[in-house]
């Protein structure tokens, strides 16, 4: 079961792939380290508001959709 950290990381995953942006291209978007955005996207430390404001303006999304989940049936 993917939990609420691992999921929003895998949602930044996912529409960073869509735009097709690195990990480095987002993160100097962004104004944050590549290695702290890799943390973010593998779920493994919990980001500031102001830091998932940031992406999802970078990603061009409405913030509600890094915490979305989709169900896999």
């Amino acid at each position: 079961m993917v939990n609420r950290l691992e999921n929003i990381g895998l949602n930044i995953r996912k529409y960073r792939k869509q735009m097709k942006l690195s990990q480095v291209e987002l993160a100097v978007e962004v104004g944050i380290d590549r290695a702290y955005l890799s943390e973010i996207e593998n779920g493994r430390t919990n980001p500031s508001i102001n830091v998932l404001y940031a992406l999802a303006d970078a990603l061009k999304i409405e913030i509600e959709k890094l915490f979305t989940t989709e169900l896999k049936l």
